[in-house]
This record gives structure tokens, C-alpha cells and sequence, in this order.
């Protein structure tokens, strides 16, 4: 028979090892909120200031949005079939059982779960509700990038309709295939592909899937007024706060150890350290690539680029920051410094597309590349038992190609259902109200016609 007191002491152990874990969590959360005031500097910065008051009215907005639908819809769809959450305790308030799948090929494919919405009393324990909050914070970093790609001709009623479809519906479900228990992450247990659809903390389910997003509407919304000539060439609209820019990237930077390190969902794991320091490293490697590029290409190290390439490393270590060693972290973040540069500038002069702050080559293209990273580089010491499968997470240049295989299928799941599903709600609620602003309002800024106020005002009111 088993001491008791060795039997209270486990107990009361493994406890201590759940509060902390279920603390660290929500830290973590905290940074990556914060990270929408970040945001909401660098795309107002990035824009005009006769638009300053409805970029910040938009990225301010959108964590309302989030939260709100999330709650009555997203949580539910994305977690309410997850299973025991490990590092919680064990806890099994989200039970397998309620993921709704489909059996194809002799397997069970989860699409999504059919509990949690609305955190029910009997389900609003401790565990869930850091769980919930973490995955929140996620899910509104995916909401604010396309206000960045549609900035300066997005009318505000429509962005909020538009919003609530990417909090309940769009993000959600394939966050559910990725973090879920969803097809994505079976990968591996179903069909052999190394350990699934591996994504640490989001370079596609964040992402990617708001670059996708970015991508499809702005080419349905259609660039500013001027900012294409009648031949085609682009007129370059420059920022008009670079002090907002190079803010705003800081804060970034700063709650981005939460976002990926906080992945973990447990400090007792010393891996966050590891984290964190390959989330450090690839963010300097690509302010540093992208310094080396635009001096050799324009002759000048324009600060917007620098800040791009920062948030482009950023971007591209948040899926593999657990699995690859510190060289392969600066690798990762050099290769997105000049990705970042390359792909923005093929977007704007080639594909003839519109994005005032670069979200698309910042979020959509080096989150493929972080997802493609991991497949190739992820080093084989970290991650034992991710998804089910036994043994820890390898990619292609450490003996592992199905890794490399399950990456290539997320990022095409996320194209084309993101993009699908994305473009069509888009192109919907524009025919329920409008998209965009009249053309003389967009001229002369959307601050009055569309918040009522100005950003910036030299009234200093009445004096006497």
C-alpha cells in the first residue's frame, strides 16, 4: 500500500507544477495582447497621417471583435474537441469525444469541435479559462493583419462584419486542424508524415492565415486612389510617422516571447529558454539581411525595411523556434530579412496588388517559409510524443522527409481554405454594405467620414 504522505506529496507536486504552468500561460498571454498596440503603431506609421485616427480606430476595434466572437463561437470550434490538456493537469473539460470528424481512407479526420462556446459554467475551470485567454490573444493577431493591407480605403462597418467572420469561423477551424486535434495534426499518427502538421506558435495558423487573408482581399478591395498610374507603374506612398514604425516593431519584438515561448504552455519547461533565444536571434538576422539588401539595392537603409525584416524573422521562427539549433534560428530570420524585401516589392510591382504596411510578405510569405523551415531544419531533440506520435520532431536534413511532406500539406490546406473561404465572406458582406469609401472621401482621409474625428488637429479650441 502507498504511503500516504508520498501520496499527498505527488499530489500536492504535480498541483504546484499545473498552477505554474497555468501562470506562465497567462504572463505569456498578457505580452502577446500587448502586441496589438505594436501593431497598431507600425500600420498607423506605415500610412498617412489624414487616415491616422481610422488605422488606430481599426486596430483598436479588433480586439473587442475578437474577443466577443471568439467567445460565442471560435473558442469552441477550435478547442472544444482538443482532449486532456497536459500541462494543465491532465484536465478533460475539452473532451476528444467532441470533435466533429469524418472517416476517410479507414481514418478519423477531425474538423472541429462542438464544445466550449460560451465557456459554460460547468466548463469554467482554471485550466480552461488560461487556455481560452491564450488562445484568444492568437487568434486577434490573425484578425488585425489584414487592417494593415487594407488600411486608407476599408470602410469601418464592413471591417467589423468582416472581423467577427475571422474570430468565429475562418480562424478557428483551421486553428482546430493544427492545435485541435484536427486532420492537420494527425498527419503523422494517420498517415506517417513525421509528427503532423508541426506549428510551434503560429506561423500558419496566425500567420500565414492572416497574410492569405491580406492577399485575397486586397485584390478584391483594389489599391488607393493613385497609387497605380494609368501604365501600370507604382507611385511609392511613403510613411508618414517612422518613430510609430520603429515603436511599434519594438513592442512586437517584446511580446513576441510571449507568443512564441508561451507556446510551451508550461514553465516547467525549460525549452522556453531555447525559445526564446531563437525567437531573439532570428529577429536581429532579419533587421541585419534586410539592412545588407536594401543598402546594396536603393543605396539606403530605409528604417521601414529594417523594421519589416525584424518582424519577417519574427514571423518566420515562430513555427520552428522549439526544434532547431541557434544557427539555424539566424538562418531562418536571414533568409526572411531578404524574403520579406523580395516578396513585398514582386507583390506591389508584379502581382499589381496594394498593401500599404507589407503584411502580405511580413505574415503570408515567411510564415510559409517559417512552416517550410521546420520541415527542413527541425533537429530532432525536442518534442517527443507532439501529436500522438512517439519519438521527437526531425525534418528533412535530419533523416525525416514526412515532416517536411505534412508542412507542404498544412501551408496548401491554409491557401486554399483560408483563401476560399476568406474570399468569398469578403466579397458577401460587400454586397450587404459597402467595402470601400466614396473616392472623394478617400482623397481627403477617412478620419471624419468614417470615425468622425481626426487623428491630428491643429484646433487648439476656443481660447476666450
Amino acid at each position: 500500500m502507498a504511503d500516504p504522505t508520498i501520496t499527498e506529496l505527488a499530489k500536492s507536486v504535480a498541483d504546484t507544477q499545473t498552477a505554474l504552468n497555468i501562470v506562465w500561460t497567462v504572463l505569456a498571454g498578457t505580452l502577446v495582447m500587448f502586441m496589438q498596440a505594436g501593431f497598431a503603431l507600425v500600420e498607423t506609421g506605415l500610412t498617412r497621417a489624414k487616415n491616422m485616427a481610422h488605422t488606430m480606430g481599426m486596430n483598436f476595434f479588433v480586439y473587442a471583435i475578437g474577443i466577443l466572437g471568439f467567445y460565442f463561437v471560435g473558442f469552441g470550434l477550435q478547442m472544444g474537441g482538443m482532449g486532456p490538456m497536459a500541462t494543465f493537469g491532465g484536465e478533460e473539460m475539452l473532451k476528444a469525444s467532441a470533435e466533429f470528424t469524418v472517416n476517410l481512407f479507414g481514418k478519423d479526420l477531425g474538423l472541429f469541435g462542438t464544445s466550449g462556446f460560451m465557456l459554460p459554467p460547468a466548463m469554467f475551470t482554471p485550466a480552461v479559462a488560461a487556455m481560452f485567454f491564450f488562445q484568444m490573444v492568437f487568434m486577434d493577431t490573425t484578425c488585425t493583419i489584414p487592417t494593415g493591407a487594407l488600411a486608407e480605403r476599408w470602410k469601418i462597418t464592413h471591417f467589423v462584419l468582416f472581423s467577427f467572420v475571422i474570430s468565429t469561423i475562418i480562424y478557428p477551424v483551421y486553428a482546430n486542424w493544427v492545435w485541435g486535434g484536427g486532420w492537420l495534426s494527425t498527419l503523422g499518427s494517420n498517415f506517417g508524415l513525421g509528427h503532423g502538421h508541426v506549428d510551434f506558435a503560429g506561423s500558419s495558423v496566425v500567420h500565414m492565415t492572416g497574410g492569405v487573408l491580406a492577399i485575397v482581399c486586397s485584390k478584391i478591395l483594389g489599391p488607393r486612389i493613385g497609387k497605380y498610374t494609368s501604365d501600370g507603374r507604382s507611385n511609392p506612398i511613403p510613411p508618414h510617422n517612422v518613430a510609430y514604425v520603429m515603436t511599434g516593431t519594438f513592442i512586437l519584438a517584446f511580446g513576441w516571447f510571449g507568443f512564441n515561448a508561451g507556446s510551451t504552455l508550461a514553465g516547467t519547461d525549460g525549452q522556453l529558454a531555447v525559445v526564446i533565444v531563437n525567437t531573439m536571434l532570428a529577429s536581429a538576422a532579419g533587421a541585419f539581411a534586410s539592412y545588407l539588401f536594401v543598402s546594396l539595392k536603393f543605396g539606403k537603409p530605409d528604417p521601414s525595411w529594417l523594421a519589416n525584416g525584424m518582424l519577417a524573422g519574427l514571423v518566420a521562427i515562430t513555427a520552428p523556434c522549439a526544434f532547431v539549433d541557434s544557427w539555424a534560428a539566424v538562418l531562418i530570420g536571414a533568409v526572411a530579412g531578404v524574403l520579406v524585401v523580395v516578396a513585398a516589392l514582386f507583390i506591389d510591382t508584379k502581382l499589381k496588388i496594394d498593401d500599404p504596411v507589407g503584411a502580405i510578405a511580413v505574415h503570408g510569405v515567411n510564415g510559409a517559409w517559417g512552416i517550410v523551415a521546420l520541415g527542413l531544419l527541425a533537429n530532432g531533440k525536442y518534442g517527443d510524443g507532439l501529436n500522438g506520435v512517439k519519438g521527437t520532431v526531425a525534418g528533412l536534413f535530419y533523416g525525416n522527409a514526412g515532416q517536411l511532406y505534412a508542412q507542404l500539406v498544412g501551408i496548401t490546406a491554409n491557401i486554399v481554405y483560408v483563401g476560399v473561404l476568406g474570399g468569398v465572406a469578403f466579397w458577401a458582406l460587400g454586397k450587404i454594405t459597402k467595402m470601400r469609401p466614396t473616392a472623394e472621401e478617400e482623397v481627403a482621409g477617412l478620419d471624419i467620414p468614417e470615425m468622425g474625428v481626426l487623428g491630428y488637429s491643429n484646433d487648439a479650441g476656443p481660447t476666450r
